[in-house]
């Protein structure tokens, strides 16, 4: 996974690798809005999955149709084995928030969203009954060193925040909207499919939460990029762009890519297939601002340009995360 801001490396972390796989079964479904379902899962040894929080990635591997995990095998090296498979033989995986985890109860929350059976995850999650298996590959709690998979780690002195998504960022976003500080003002803009999809976050007093429902009108992000727009104009200190290289770029379920140099990211601009960069959190917050922004690849790179290209913010306190793209076959 990729290099993450955890604690410093000890005497286990070559023994114990930072990720492993987890055995589940679903214990409970709980429908949370038209586009939601929060699946429970218990496991035997749930009590070793780390708990870090915020926008932990897992990975979920489902299985195949009426075949279940013929060839899935565990083990530090499940990856690599799992790629040597013909592609009729490999179980799909896809890239997940960590919910809730009870270590006392042995229980894994995960929320998925749902848009009928166009892709794995989705038709999977449609029918989840209790009972059902399903792998997760996520932190191991034994693991001393840094685990990675998060990506949310503002400056220091960012105290004027942004974090926009749309509905597949929301398990993100609202885990981190929850953990603010009451010390910092942040606005966060969720784009959901319906107006029933929104819900109460727990946030301090100096956050702002807006829902946005498309409801059938208008095209996926429109909304969000409009109430960025106006969002941006009131905490991003415009016309101040920092010279300098670009953000490493971070795969979202794997390690690191490593910074290309293509004419488009030497400009600051990121390929399409490279849409994930993450600002070092050693860098201070241009007049403290910090934006977050994940969702749809082309609707997050529409605001990442305005935020960067237009008004001039330095790009190096823009976090951006393609999570899916819009058409791209094989989504969930």
């Amino acid at each position: 996974m990729s290099v993450g801001t955890e604690e410093t490396a000890g005497p286990e972390t070559a023994e114990v690798p930072a990720y492993r796989v987890f055995r589940v079964r679903v214990t409970r479904v709980a429908r949370l809005g038209p586009s939601f379902t929060r699946v429970t899962f218990t496991g035997d040894d749930l009590s070793l999955f780390a708990d870090h929080g915020l926008d932990q990635r897992i990975n979920l591997v489902f299985p195949l149709p009426e075949r279940g995990y013929p060839h899935f095998r565990e083990g530090d090296d499940w990856y690599r084995r799992w790629r040597t498979l013909p592609p009729e033989d490999r179980n799909p995986i896809r890239t997940y928030t960590a919910g809730a985890v009870r270590h006392g109860a042995g229980e894994l929350d995960i929320d998925f969203v749902l848009h009928g059976a166009t892709g794995p995850a989705s038709r999977w999650a449609l029918a989840a009954r209790p009972g059902d298996p399903l792998v997760v590959v996520g932190p191991d709690v034994r693991h001393r060193g840094p685990a990675g998979g998060r990506e949310w780690a503002p400056p220091r002195d960012a105290t004027r925040l942004l974090l926009a998504g749309d509905e597949t960022a929301v398990p993100a976003i609202a885990a981190i909207a929850e953990s603010l500080p009451a010390h910092v003002y942040a606005e966060i803009i969720l784009e959901v499919p319906d107006p029933a999809d929104t819900r109460v976050l727990l946030v301090p007093p100096g956050v702002r939460v807006t829902w946005l429902a498309r409801d059938g009108a208008g095209d996926h992000g429109e909304r969000l990029f409009a109430a960025v727009r106006e969002a941006a104009a009131r905490l991003a200190p415009a016309g101040r762009q920092a010279a300098g290289p670009p953000p490493a770029v971070a795969g979202p379920a794997g390690g690191p890519r490593g910074a290309s140099t293509t004419a488009q990211e030497r400009a600051g601009e990121p390929e399409d297939d490279d849409l994930w960069e993450i600002p070092d959190p050693g860098a201070a917050a241009q007049g403290g601002f910090y934006a977050w922004l994940a969702g749809e690849a082309g609707v997050v790179k529409r605001l990442r340009r305005h935020l960067v290209g237009e008004l001039g913010v330095d790009r190096r306190t823009v976090a951006f995360m393609g999570y899916w793209r819009l058409g791209r076959p094989g989504g969930d």
